[in-house]
Order: C-alpha cells, then structure tokens, then sequence
C-alpha cells in the first residue's frame, strides 16, 4: 500500500481530547460528501450520536460509550466514593438507553463499571483517572483485536477472490482495520488482489455511503451493487466468500447484523459459498442462548420513506417496518472469526473455547 492508503487504515473514527473534556466522532452520516468531526461535550449529545448513528459500529460504539462514560464522571463534583458511583451509575443507565442490540455497548460500560468497583478504595482523582486509563485501553485492546481477526480471516481466502460484504465492519466502525474488512485491508498489504463487492444496505446505505467509501480511498478494487443483486454476482461466479461483522453473536452461533444479512448468507448457502462472521470475543454474548433472544431495534419509518430522497418515495402514510437488525441462523454461518481464532459448528462447543484462550 502506499503512504496514503497506510495513513487512511490508522484513521480514528472515536477520539478523546481529555484537556478540553470533549468526545470527538467522526460523523458518519454526512460522509462521503463531507468528512466532520464532531466535538462533543454533553452527555445528551454522546447519546444521540449514538443513537443516530453518528457513530455506528459494533466496536466504535463500545469505544464512545467508554469514553463518554469517563467524561460524564470526570464531571462529577462528588466528594467521596459513594456519591462517585451514583453520579457514575447515572450516566451509565443513560448511556446504555441509546441502542439495545449492540453488546459492545454495554460491554464497555460494564468493563468500566468493573475498573470503578476495583478502585473503590482510591480518591475520587485516582478513581477519574483510572477510568479515563479503561477507555483508553478499550480502544487500544479493540485496534489489536481487529488485526488478529483480519489475520485468521486471511487464512480462509486465497489471491484475487471476489468478496462480498453488508453493511460497514471497517475502520471507522472500530479502532483501526474493522472487522470483516480487517483481511481486506490486510490482503492490501500483502498484494491479494481481492475484488470486493459492498451491499449499499438499505436503508441507510452504510454500504454505499461507508464500505464503498473507505476502500475506495484505501485503493482497494470495490463495486458497489444494490442488495437485490447479491444473487446475481454469485450465481456469475464473482463472489468466493462472503465476510460479515456483527452486532451479537448468540452462544449457538446465531448472529444479529445489519438488516440483510440474512438473506445474504440464505444465498450463499445456496450457491455453495462459505459465510464467515468476523466477530471480537466481546461481541459474542454466550449468556444469550440463542437469535431468539436477541432484541432487535425498530428504527423510524423516515429513514425509508423520506429520509434519502428529495420528494418521498412512499406514499403518505404508509405503514412501515423497519428493523435495524436480522438474525442469521447459526446452521448459515461457515465459521466465526475471533481474535482467538476460527470457530466452526457446533459453535456452543467452539465458541467458549475461543474465550479459554485468552
């Protein structure tokens, strides 16, 4: 890769300018007209960029909500422990209200609810400090994580295969790499030659507006295709794998991601083409038996109705269902990339295995 394609793979899409108390995003639904950054100062802004997207992305959501939570609590004028953890446990409920599907969300929030409870006998000071130190490594821990996912990925592809992916598991919806893209990236490097081709997503288009923008601008060879015409792509023999990231893995393997996903892994296993979730150890919830105990979030009937068009493409008033997430079935998924290593059927066997080797 050259000097700017290395440069666009350590961008940071979550950031934070402790001096000036401020959590700073990449705001991910302008691009890829505009690259903003926003600055964030209120808790309620922290929850609606969340909430809107602004930041998305199973592991850039983790790292924000750690941030914020470190912030909201460096602002606390308690004067003693006990009053530290209300004004802490306050801006922890409201932080986790934001969005119910992803579990990097309350992971960060519960790993630093954990640093709190360990530094229960420190100064208030110590104790902001300490947290501020658990955000940092989240986001520290999660860059790492990401490229030992892309390099176990890489071992299931071969030169100058075509890969389809949904939605947007890249680098700004992480630490640095992605997920699913993190072998894309990784391949890059090593003179792969990949032909990826990115779902746009409907109905917010992260594939279009995301993926297709950041492998563009990595110089990796991308086509962008509408979700309808995933079938097609395969059936002409330009797809060899499918790489997916995730927003909950259920501990029989079943997955919650982007709207879509489903049907795409319906196609493959049609097709004969392998399935493979790229999914960090804190994205697996093995407490969550099963798909079915997934909740998955309803999101507004604008945002397919209004939202991307400048006359509606609905008529007025009509009923919407609009479903952020799917289920993929875990009998779908060829195997789960951790950061740990491949899991393969039956995933409650491989997937708590995966933890032991931490």
């Amino acid at each position: 890769m050259d000097n700017h394609e290395s440069e666009f793979t350590m961008i940071q899409s979550v950031l934070l300018d402790d001096e000036n108390d401020t959590l700073i995003i990449l705001d991910q639904t302008v691009l890829p007209n505009e690259k903003v950054f926003l600055h964030l100062k209120e808790m309620k802004d922290v929850w609606e960029a969340i909430y809107a997207l602004k930041v998305r992305g199973a592991p850039a959501i983790g790292i924000a909500a750690a941030y914020g939570l470190y912030l909201g609590t460096k602002a606390s004028k308690a004067a003693d422990y006990d009053q530290l953890r209300q004004d802490f446990g306050k801006v922890k409920e409201y932080l986790a209200s934001s969005r119910p599907t992803a579990v990097n969300l309350f992971w960060a929030l519960n790993r630093m609810e954990n640093r709190l409870l360990q530094e229960a006998d420190r100064s208030v000071a110590e104790i902001k400090e300490a947290l501020r130190q658990e955000a940092e490594l989240i986001r520290e821990e999660d860059a790492k994580v990401c490229e030992s996912i892309g390099k176990h990925a890489l071992t299931l592809l071969k030169e100058n295969w075509g890969i389809l992916t949904h939605c947007n598991a890249g680098t700004i919806a992480t630490a640095k790499y992605g997920t699913a893209l993190a072998p894309i990236y990784l391949g890059q490097e090593q003179g792969y030659s990949f032909k990826v081709y990115a779902d746009e997503t409907r109905p917010l288009l992260q594939g279009a507006r995301l993926t297709a923008w950041e492998l563009k601008e990595a110089g990796v060879d991308v086509t962008l295709i509408c979700d309808n015409m995933s079938s097609i792509v395969m059936k002409e023999g330009k797809i060899q794998a499918v790489l997916v990231g995730c927003d909950r893995v259920a501990a029989n393997g079943d997955t919650a991601n982007k709207i879509g996903t489903s049907g795409v892994a319906v196609l493959a296993k049609h097709y004969g083409i392998p399935f493979y979730v790229c999914s960090p150890l804190s994205t697996i919830d093995l407490e969550c038996k099963t798909g079915d105990d997934i909740h998955i979030e309803l999101r507004p009937d604008a945002e397919v109705t209004t939202q991307w068009y400048e006359k509606p493409m609905a008529p007025e008033g009509v009923k919407v269902y609009n479903p952020a997430f799917d289920v993929t079935d875990h009998s779908l998924i060829t195997a789960i990339v951790t950061e740990n290593g491949i899991a393969y059927a039956p995933f409650e066997e491989s997937l708590p295995k995966m933890f032991a080797q931490k």
